[in-house]
């Protein structure tokens, strides 16, 4: 990449400016807990994974975790 570190940060106090009204209101219309059908309909929406594209999934790699 050619572009600056700094360039790459974002500022959320002033690179997104909100006001106590847009904050009341991200807060008022936010979508509360999925029940279980819920979820399972927005899973529908994505294709099913073939056979063979699950059996050509790596596992976990390096050195196994211990406690």
């Amino acid at each position: 990449m050619s572009s600056r570190r700094d360039a790459d940060l974002l500022d959320l106090d002033r690179g997104i400016p909100t006001t106590p009204s847009d904050v009341e209101a991200l807060r008022r219309n936010r979508p509360g807990p999925m029940t279980f059908e819920e979820y399972l309909r927005f899973l529908e929406q994505f294709p099913r994974p073939s056979y063979e594209q699950l059996e050509k999934r790596l596992g976990p790699r390096g050195t196994p975790f211990k406690l």
